[in-house]
C-alpha cells in the first residue's frame, strides 16, 4: 500500500503541501474550496502562496480521500483526527473514513495510518483498498444507505 512513488510536494516558506496522485478521486474539494491555490488548468497547479495557511489548512481537511495533506513551517497546528472516527457510504461511490485510521493487513500486520479515506466498495479498483474511481465504469450502483437496525440494508 505504499503511494510514496507517486507523492508531489508544493511548499512556500509558511506550508508544505503533498499530494499523493493514486489517492485522488477528483472529488474536488481544493478546486471549488480555494481556486486560487488549486487550479488543475495551471502547472504547477498548486500555489500555496495564495491564500493564507489557515485557508489551505481547512480545505485540505475536507479532501475525502487523504490525497492531500500538509505540514504547517509557521509553527501552527497540524491536521487532528476527526473524533469519533466516521465511515460514511457514498451513493454509488466509496466509504468515506475519518478519525485515525489503521488498515491492516489480512496478515494483521499495520499497513497504512491516516486521518481521511476512501475505501472501495465497488470490488473494481485498481489501487485496493483505496477508490480510484472505477466504480464509475463499473456500473456500482448502491444508495450508500445504512440501516438502524444493523440489518442489511434495502435497496428501493
Amino acid at each position: 500500500m505504499e503511494t510514496s512513488d507517486k507523492i508531489r510536494h508544493y511548499a512556500d516558506d509558511d506550508i508544505d503541501i503533498s499530494y499523493d496522485v493514486r489517492r485522488c478521486i477528483h472529488a474536488a474539494e481544493c478546486i471549488r474550496g480555494l481556486p486560487a491555490v488549486f487550479d488543475s488548468g495551471r502547472r504547477p497547479w498548486i500555489m500555496p502562496s495564495a491564500a493564507s495557511v489557515a485557508e489551505i489548512a481547512n480545505v485540505i481537511a475536507k479532501c475525502p480521500s487523504g490525497a492531500l495533506h500538509f505540514k504547517r513551517r509557521d509553527g501552527g497546528p497540524s491536521e487532528a483526527p476527526e473524533l469519533p472516527t466516521t465511515i460514511v457510504p457514498t451513493p454509488g461511490g466509496p466509504l468515506y473514513v475519518r478519525g485515525l485510521v489503521h488498515l491492516r493487513s489480512a496478515d494483521g500486520s499495520s499497513a497504512f495510518e491516516d486521518v481521511r479515506m476512501a475505501l472501495c466498495r465497488c470490488g473494481q479498483s485498481r489501487n485496493k483498498p483505496f477508490c480510484d474511481n472505477s466504480h464509475f465504469a463499473a456500473g456500482f450502483d448502491d444508495p450508500g444507505a445504512v440501516p438502524e437496525s444493523g440489518g442489511p440494508a434495502e435497496n428501493k
